[in-house]
């Protein structure tokens, strides 16, 4: 089957044209599909999920194996351990656990589709740029926020995320230092990463990375 493609304008770290790239438009011309987003964002946070809290049952709590009186004659009422939940000490009832699975499946062919969607929306809104390189050379974060500013001309940047083609350990430790704003590989993307940024800054070489 025949990909479709679409250009778009390939900018330099100071916002000025230096080309074109063909986007597949499979990937960046997806109508949004809200509802698939929407399951897709939901499986991605319940997977992160870690049920911290736990509470003992009447079984882990120490202690309470002798029974407390006898069961007769006493005229109190019958108990046969200190650590039943109605006890001060006891073990709880019905508390939470951190052996529950909080896990959710959704298939590949569906999450991709919804990586796309937000790709595509994003593209769509003008949200996203397209770099010949995200290379500082100074590896200063003043540097940074300035080539920030030739694309966002509030004077804090808003939250963005750059996508680099390789491993740039200078970018990312740089970008460490600007509030909401985070580095990432093209081939790490995902759907979160996407939607908790309000600007996606994508360089040339990590369209290709993107699947």
């Amino acid at each position: 089957m025949e990909t479709t493609s679409m250009k778009t304008d390939v900018l330099n770290l100071k916002g000025e044209k230096v080309g074109d790239v063909e986007l597949n438009e499979a990937i960046f011309g997806r109508a949004w599909n809200g509802d698939l987003v929407h399951q897709a964002v939901v499986t991605a946070a319940a997977n992160r999920r870690k049920p911290w809290a736990h509470a003992k049952t009447r079984d882990e709590v120490s202690g309470g194996g002798k029974k407390p009186w006898k069961q007769k004659g006493t005229g109190r009422a019958r108990h046969g351990s200190t650590r039943s939940p109605i006890w001060v000490g006891g073990g709880a009832a019905h508390g939470p656990r951190n052996d529950r699975d909080y896990s959710k499946k959704l298939n590949k062919k569906m999450a991709r589709a919804a990586l796309y969607c937000a790709l595509s929306k994003k593209l769509a809104d003008g949200e996203m740029r397209f770099v010949d390189s995200l290379t500082i050379e100074s590896t200063k974060t003043k540097d940074l926020v300035g080539a920030l500013k030739n694309f966002f001309k509030a004077n804090q940047p808003p939250s963005t995320l750059l996508v680099s083609a390789d491993g740039n350990n200078s970018l990312v430790r740089i970008s460490n230092n600007v509030p909401k704003v985070d580095t990432i590989h093209g081939s790490s993307i995902g759907i979160s990463d996407l939607l908790s940024h309000q600007n996606v800054l994508i360089e040339k070489e990590a369209i290709e990375q993107i699947r």
